[in-house]
């Protein structure tokens, strides 16, 4: 209460000489949120997974325009292979199985409640499975936000696909710094993300986007559409 006061003052303060007051999160591009220790983190994203286990980000008309893109972009697979990374309760993944009998899409969460879904298994997306390594034709995730260390997440989720395959990250306002926290790491504003990828990947990558409001709030999602140019991409470590 007495902080809400406070902000209040000083906006009535500065309102009149055309000056707002903001967090400074609001002000940045980007923010990563630090942990003391991988446990940390990993007791975070677990608590709040079961904390949301019934709430579904996804909304089914973005994952529509990522059903077609991939239709579009493999029409001529006839098993089309692809993981929805964060999935939490498997929804985004078992969408995308009901929308064609082409794909074959599992999803990933950290949390061991990912074992009670169908479709579905616990795993750190940041860690490498060697079955997976350059096995899939699509990668698929709203969840970049929840990563500790993603630019670690998208090499691995790149290690991944096929030498054609292609890696969709939905991306929103929500997705931004002002929201991030321990809870949800990382935030980038979606105008910035082009940079961020560029600066971590160069030209060992392009990309592609495209945006639509989704269906079940009035946020834009942005689908950025990543390509690797080379068979092995590696992170920008100077």
């Amino acid at each position: 209460m007495a902080e809400n006061l406070v902000k209040r003052f000083f906006r009535s303060l500065f309102k009149p000489f055309g000056y707002v007051v903001v967090k400074e999160k609001d002000m940045t591009d980007f923010y990563l949120h630090e942990y003391s220790s991988y446990d940390e983190y990993k007791t975070a994203q677990v608590f709040h997974n079961k904390r949301k286990i019934d709430r579904v980000f996804a909304d089914k008309k973005t994952l529509d325009r990522v059903a077609e893109l991939v239709l579009r972009e493999f029409k001529d697979i006839e098993t089309i292979s692809g993981i929805c990374h964060g999935s939490r309760n498997g929804f985004e993944q078992n969408y995308l199985r009901e929308a064609s009998k082409k794909f074959d899409v599992i999803g990933t969460d950290i949390s061991d409640t990912a074992n009670n879904y169908e479709n579905s298994c616990q795993w750190d997306f940041h860690d490498v499975n060697d079955a997976w390594l350059g096995s899939k034709d699509f990668i698929y995730t709203n969840s970049l936000d929840q990563a500790w260390k993603p630019q670690l997440a998208l090499e691995t989720w790149l290690a991944q696909l096929k030498e054609n395959g292609i890696l969709i990250i939905e991306h929103t306002k929500s997705h931004g710094p002002a929201y991030a926290s321990k809870m949800d790491p990382f935030g980038v504003r979606p105008t910035s993300m082009p940079y961020v990828l560029t600066m971590w990947f160069g030209s060992q990558i392009s990309l592609e986007h495209s945006v639509q409001e989704k269906l079940n709030s009035n946020l834009d999602a942005w689908l950025f559409v990543i390509r690797k140019n080379q068979s092995n991409v590696a992170l920008n470590r100077q």
